[in-house]
């Protein structure tokens, strides 16, 4: 019996078409480069458009961090220029301030008085050798009544010096009373108003009679005292003073408290006596006192910092 013919199944079909195809692209090289497709054409067309975008990206970047750089220049510039202002500044204070420690204020006075004197005398040796009258000629800068208090003040100055011996207590009391009314600025309108209040007061009770003068001039005459007081008059207690006038008064006793209390500091530590003990036997105490009389000057605004406690 002959044998049975054998079937082509799919695979056996397949190899002989891959055996010609091999062979065709053995043959034709050129057939072997496929054709470009649709996607790998668009990316290549992308490729030139991102490259631009990313050069654009990385100039605005550049050029952003050129002006921050700029700006941060600028304000180190500027703050330079501030801390320069500020050292000229300081140093212009210290050195003034300085030379006001070193300057003594008692000299710089004696000094311009000095000056003055010297210029009073050459301007009246230069009048008297131009044969003219020199007080004549050094009032014509002053008025008439200008030159009347002057002299008034001159006699007053020199009656002052004069009577500087102790004398009673009364004395140096009527002393001080007259030096704190040089200080004193009264209140004339408020005077005016209290009189002509207290005048229609005691005319409406009939405290004051009307009397005529031999020149005709009417008085107002004050029967009972309310008005013009007498050394028996108690109306005095019933005057309320204005707030503004007790803290003047309030005020003027501080100062007074103030400097009976520097004088008498002073005049402590002129003996040594100022009750802060710096020293631990007399001759430490002579060694300060010496130290005191040549720097003092120089640290007293240092010590009395240390007492306010500002000092940093």
């Amino acid at each position: 019996m002959p044998p049975a013919k054998k079937r082509k199944t799919a695979a056996a079909t397949a190899v002989p078409v891959e055996a010609e195809a091999n062979a065709k692209a053995t043959t034709n090289p050129s057939s072997q480069s496929p054709e470009p497709t649709s996607t790998e054409n668009n990316n290549e067309s992308e490729q030139p458009q991102t490259t631009e975008a990313a050069a654009d990206a990385s100039q605005t970047n550049t050029a952003a961090t050129a002006n921050q750089a700029q700006d941060r220049m600028a304000r180190f510039r500027a703050l330079q220029a501030r801390a320069k202002q500020s050292s000229d500044h300081n140093l212009a204070e210290a050195t003034k301030e300085s030379q006001r420690l070193a300057s003594d204020p008692s000299a710089l006075t004696a000094i311009h008085r000095k000056r003055d004197v010297a210029a009073h005398k050459l301007l009246k040796a230069e009048t008297e050798e131009a044969g003219d009258d020199f007080e004549r000629k050094r009032a014509w800068d002053w008025t008439a009544e200008e030159s009347e208090r002057w002299d008034k003040r001159v006699k007053k100055r020199a009656a002052a010096r004069d009577n500087n011996a102790f004398q009673d207590y009364r004395g140096e009391s009527n002393k001080v009373y007259k030096r704190q009314l040089q200080n004193l600025a009264p209140d004339m309108e408020r005077y005016e108003r209290d009189k002509m209040a207290a005048i229609e007061k005691a005319a409406a009770s009939g405290g004051l009679d009307i009397v005529e003068t031999e020149d005709g001039e009417l008085i107002a005459v004050d029967k009972d005292g309310s008005f013009y007081s007498t050394a028996d008059s108690t109306n005095f207690i019933d005057n309320k003073p204005e707030k503004a006038a007790v803290d003047r008064l309030v005020n003027d006793l501080k100062k007074a408290e103030e400097n009976r209390l520097k004088k008498r500091k002073e005049r402590m530590a002129e003996n040594g006596d100022d009750g802060d003990v710096t020293y631990i036997n007399e001759k430490n105490k002579q060694f300060n006192q010496k130290l005191n009389r040549f720097y003092n000057k120089y640290t007293a605004e240092i010590r009395d910092s240390f007492e306010r406690g500002t000092m940093i």
